[in-house]
């Protein structure tokens, strides 16, 4: 089958595409037939092997899984033989962190495993790019303790995880701020932010108004500046770790602290929570903003784009052309 395939950490320029075998199922496995992926910042990330920590999962010196690949969508060709639930030629997606595998032709995932299937009138693009920034911005959430009526700012909404945090805050109750550069203000207003601040225009630490839930999705800012944005017992989070890995080191004192509190979101990857997107994607109430397709031959300059920090939500990989 075709894949991307790297065998050494660096640049984009590492990955070639080339034949490598297809895999086997196993008795608790899905095979699906590739329709479309994506290319994001998780994936980035292991390809390059930054942060250098990322190589005790991945391999010390090289690489050990050469088709990298998180986001899925696709048929399912085969099932294994203790599988229930799932059929051939049901449409499915979902998230594979880890074992990797989705920039190909063919992929087994776990049938177990957070994957789900596609609601009718959803486009595989659309659901390929509905896991990696929306499991992210919903560990957020949830870590956050996010309720209904609350009033919660996103910092960053053009990106993966901030476009689906609006989204998904929205769908549980919040009342939510979200930050934009000028040309995409418009843009996140319609993913149905009740206020969008134009970051390049204005400061959004400033103006006096306050949140109880500060959601930094692009990591491009510090709790210390944001502590004045939050209510007595408001709630930090951030999608970067911070200069120091100060987010970390906050997470672990701030909650023995009267006040305000950072949190360190670790999100979980389980078949309920690719239930619930799928949900949000049949209702409407989440739908992945896309910037731009490649065709998999091509992943290559997909990836030099996701690096430039330009993208407007996701890049989507069309391995089965549309």
């Amino acid at each position: 089958m075709r894949a991307a395939v790297h065998d050494r950490y660096g640049p984009p320029d590492v990955v070639r595409i080339g034949e490598v075998p297809a895999p086997e199922p196993g008795d608790g496995d899905l095979l699906v037939r590739v329709h479309a992926t994506a290319v994001n910042r998780t994936d980035c990330a292991y390809r390059a092997a930054r942060p250098f920590f990322v190589r005790g999962f991945t391999g010390l010196t090289r690489p050990r899984r050469r088709v990298l690949g998180t986001e899925y969508a696709g048929v399912v060709e085969e099932v294994g033989a203790s599988v229930t639930g799932f059929s051939p030629g049901d449409r499915v997606f979902g998230y594979n962190e880890g074992a990797f595998g989705a920039h190909a032709e063919y992929l087994a995932v776990p049938a177990s495993g957070m994957v789900a299937e596609i609601p009718d009138g959803v486009p595989f693009a659309t659901a390929a790019c509905a896991t990696e920034g929306a499991h992210y911005a919903l560990a957020a959430a949830r870590w956050l303790r996010v309720v209904e009526g609350e009033r919660v700012l996103v910092h960053g909404a053009t990106g993966a995880i901030g476009s689906a945090a609006v989204q998904l805050l929205k769908a549980l109750g919040a009342e939510v701020t979200a930050t934009a550069p000028t040309a995409h203000v418009e843009t996140v207003r319609n993913l149905g932010a009740d206020r969008v601040v134009d970051f390049e225009t204005e400061d959004f630490t400033a103006g006096g108004r306050t949140y109880d839930v500060v959601l930094d999705a692009v990591g491009k800012s510090t709790y210390g500046r944001c502590r004045q944005l939050l209510t007595p017992r408001g709630r930090f989070a951030s999608s970067d770790v911070g200069p120091y890995w100060q987010n970390a080191v906050l997470a672990l004192t701030t909650p023995w602290l009267p006040g305000r509190t950072v949190r360190f979101p670790v999100p979980s990857e389980d078949q309920e929570m690719a239930r619930w997107f799928a949900d949000l994607l049949a209702t409407g109430r989440f739908r992945p903003l896309i910037d731009r397709h490649y065709p998999l031959e091509r992943i290559v300059e997909a990836y030099r784009f996701v690096e430039t920090g330009r993208k407007l939500g996701n890049v989507v990989i069309d391995v089965v052309e549309p």
